[in-house]
């Protein structure tokens, strides 16, 4: 199993966009582009998404999934996990889309809270393999 060398968590600290990769019914790969976040205490990645979402629905059924990062200073340097999602969990779930907000938009609060249908949850990624260029 490996860890994000920590030479890369810098990416986790700035507004850095990830593709996350989800595994549909069929098999195919969807992917999304998404905010990420980083547990260094546990190594997890971390996405904030909701309830009924595609890829909360794929990872319920197929925990497989794959991250992509590029860093937003420079575009030859990522990082690419690919593992399993361990946990999925609501609990602080909405203080961490308003953290990601601060991070990624400036603002205090997520706006978008009240036009989603469904609750907020956070998706913890244990990486089982890591890629860095």
């Amino acid at each position: 199993m490996d860890a994000i060398p920590p030479a890369f968590h810098d990416l986790f600290d700035k507004a850095t966009f990830a593709h996350f990769a989800t595994l549909l019914p069929s098999g195919v790969p969807h992917v999304t582009p998404v905010w990420v976040d980083y547990d260094a205490e546990r190594d997890h990645v971390l996405v904030n998404t909701v309830r009924g979402r595609r890829k909360e629905r794929n990872v319920s059924r197929d925990p497989r999934v794959g991250v992509s990062m590029i860093d937003p200073d420079d575009s030859y340097r990522f990082c690419s996990v690919w593992g399993e999602v361990v946990e999925m969990t609501e609990d602080g779930a909405v203080a961490h889309i308003d953290d990601l907000a601060r991070r990624y938009m400036g603002v205090d609060e997520y706006p978008n809270k009240d036009q989603e249908d469904g609750a907020r949850v956070v998706l913890h990624v244990k990486p089982e393999g890591v890629a860095t260029s």
